[in-house]
């Protein structure tokens, strides 16, 4: 009987490939995984010598086996870390090796091999050569404005009234802002794949908050009636950073301004937080009747026309966007990673009237802590 089975899980169930020999090096384990990603049958690899079963080689063609020795050489050796082996077939697998002993620095009674795909690994790479090349586009835009417009003042200075100066230096000023933005969301970017995105928290007025968003939009013209504010009093108190707060309402409220259409509606109640919280805005009341909000939930619906059911799936991804009027794709992703580092949840679906619907809740009194 195996460690696995020992442990009580299934070799056949693990995900990775994983290969047992035993201690004069033959093959005793060749499970499910194994087999899929090798294509060797395992009951040919099985009672069979471990480097003739799988026979590995390095990139530059080396047969990984012999430069390893795993029975012989340093008797101080715990294993292999993780390299890229080819298969016979040619197809290229990650592969670590680990050597059990019976007691330090006595013979190897066992080798345990873990194999993966790279279908992981390659999904990554294409991810980020597509941010790359998304980045590259998003900037490529606004540095040529830049340039160009200053190149033309440094030239021409004296030909241009003051009004086409501001025009243009103004033009810059909007476009290195542009930069500003992106530059922040990369960073933002790589925060939250890395799990260092860190949360200042302090109280936050969040009724505040969204007052102060939606006259950012009224002010420069959009019509005051376009918007409707629904605060459910009172409040429990949140502790949250106040300017990833308003990262999440700046990006939900523009993609409802921009992609939407009709009222948006912007409402703000007690929630429970808790895991198997139904997530509704209402909490179970308590002894006097009053909420006993765990949380906080905030939602953003307008009433154009939506986002298809087969894309739901797909908002918080990178580089998903509900139309093709421009955008990095990376708002929304980012929006969920600032959610998830302060506890919280994020939903999309239908609004009463047909928009989309955003719904993100809060834990409130939480202790601050690096996501």
């Amino acid at each position: 009987m195996t460690a696995g089975t020992r442990s009580g899980v299934d070799p056949d169930d693990l995900p990775d490939g994983l290969v047992v020999a035993d201690e004069h090096g033959r093959v005793v384990r060749f499970n499910a995984a194994a087999v899929r990603i090798t294509g060797l049958p395992a009951d040919t690899a099985l009672g069979r010598p471990l480097d003739q079963a799988l026979p590995l080689e390095d990139l530059k063609g080396r047969r990984w086996w012999a430069l390893t020795d795993p029975y012989g050489g340093l008797a101080i050796r715990a294993g292999q870390p993780e390299r890229n082996l080819l298969l016979p077939s040619g197809a290229e697998v990650l592969v670590s090796a680990r050597y059990l002993r019976t007691r330090p620095t006595g013979p190897v009674s066992r080798v345990v091999i873990c194999i993966r795909g790279t279908e992981a690994r390659r999904r990554t790479e294409l991810s980020h050569a597509e941010l790359i090349a998304t980045v590259a586009h998003e900037l490529r835009s606004p540095l040529t404005s830049v340039k160009g417009f200053t190149a033309t003042l440094l030239a021409k200075w004296e030909r241009f009234t003051d009004d086409q100066k501001r025009l243009m230096l103004e033009t810059v000023d909007a476009d290195a802002d542009r930069v500003t933005r992106l530059i922040a969301e990369l960073l933002d970017i790589s925060r939250i794949d890395s799990g260092r995105l860190e949360v200042r928290r302090q109280p936050v007025d969040i009724a505040a908050a969204v007052g102060r968003h939606v006259q950012a939009y009224t002010a420069p013209g959009q019509p005051p009636d376009r918007f409707l504010v629904r605060i459910q009093q009172p409040l429990p108190e949140l502790w949250a950073d106040p300017d990833k707060i308003d990262q999440i309402l700046g990006n939900l409220l523009e993609n409802a301004v921009r992609h939407g259409e009709g009222t948006v509606t912007i409402e703000v109640a007690p929630a429970d937080a808790r895991p198997g919280g139904d997530g509704s805005g209402r909490d179970a009341p308590g002894p006097d009747g009053a909420s006993t909000g765990k949380g906080t939930a905030v939602t953003v619906c307008d009433e154009g026309p939506g986002i298809p059911e087969e894309s739901m799936g797909r908002v918080f991804t990178r580089f998903w966007r509900g139309s093709k009027r421009g955008g990095t794709g990376l708002g929304l992703y980012i929006v969920k990673g600032i959610v998830a580092a302060h506890g919280g949840t994020i939903t999309v679906g239908r609004g009463p009237g047909g928009g989309a619907e955003f719904r993100f809740i809060l834990p409130v009194g939480a202790p601050a802590f690096m996501a």
